[in-house]
């Protein structure tokens, strides 16, 4: 969903939403932020991109130099977690976003951005995971819970 989307959207429901009390767009804020956070949570455990493309795969590691174990597991399991993808919501406003430095990490992978794997490491780019965004599925859904909390 581009900005324009988001704009129309907006322009949409505007005057609906002004007719109604600060505490009802609040809690209608609420349910659009945990739905986001859910269905972004689903879609990191997927690995993949907003419009539906699979995560670039992480790079084999050079075994003969590697100590310990090889991590072989999904990408990004922790960081899609409640306790690091947090909500906001206010009367005017529904936020999902990553805090502290799961921002930075989250960051560095969204626009494949340039990091070091360890504090005195390499420093190595990134490639490009969309961790958070709207897709298709999750404007309607949007749009639904609009309607339902619009109606009732």
């Amino acid at each position: 969903m581009s900005d324009t989307d988001l704009t129309l959207l907006e322009d949409w429901v505007d005057g609906l939403l002004l007719a109604t009390s600060p505490a009802k767009r609040r809690r209608l804020a609420q349910s659009v932020a945990i739905a986001l956070r859910r269905s972004q949570q689903q879609r990191i455990a997927d690995q993949r991109n907003p419009d539906g493309t699979p995560y670039v795969p992480r790079k084999v590691p050079k075994l003969r130099n590697k100590a310990g174990r090889v991590k072989r597991g999904k990408m990004f399991a922790k960081l899609r977690t409640a306790k690091y993808l947090k909500t906001n919501a206010t009367a005017d406003a529904a936020e999902v976003a990553f805090t502290g430095r799961t921002e930075r990490i989250a960051r560095v992978h969204q626009y494949g951005l340039t990091d070091r794997v360890t504090p005195t490491g390499p420093r190595v780019r990134y490639a490009r995971r969309a961790l958070l965004g709207f897709s298709m599925e999750d404007r309607q859904r949007v749009r639904d819970l609009l309607l339902y909390h619009l109606t009732r």
